[in-house]
């Protein structure tokens, strides 16, 4: 009977061993998930708060509190540059834009190839492809 109960020992220590390891891996499923609910909880804070200032320069934009003055002035400065780089992008794209009518630039490859095929040239002029001094 000895053999028995050290059976039995043994299957109750593994029995609680496996129910701490359940027990572990419920834990950490939940502070994973709490982690993950947090991270969107965040995320909606920032949504907020961008909501808030996005409203704010809408309503105070142009004469802001004195702390704000001067994140108003970025953005109104940021602003203004996005503004003349569009209005810069739409004369660009105009058509019949000399740079669009002008001659297509060579590429590296293509001008690889020409120099393939072009004679060398040596040192005397005579293009025999040997490289002699003049």
């Amino acid at each position: 009977m000895d053999f028995k109960s050290t059976f039995e020992s043994l299957k109750d220590k593994a029995t609680d061993l496996a129910q701490a390891g359940v027990a572990q891996s419920k834990r950490l499923a939940e502070i994973a998930k709490l982690k993950t609910a947090n991270m969107a909880e965040e995320d909606a804070i920032k949504k907020a708060y961008l909501e808030i200032g996005k409203l704010y320069y809408a309503e105070q934009g142009a004469a802001p509190d004195g702390a704000y003055a001067a994140v108003c002035e970025r953005i109104t400065a940021s602003k203004a540059v996005i503004e003349t780089n569009n209005e810069r992008i739409a004369e660009l794209k105009q058509p019949g834009d000399p740079a669009e009518e002008a001659e297509p630039v060579e590429t590296v490859e293509a001008a690889a190839e020409t120099a393939e095929e072009a004679p060398t040239v040596c040192g005397c002029g005579c293009e025999c492809g040997e490289d002699k001094p003049e």
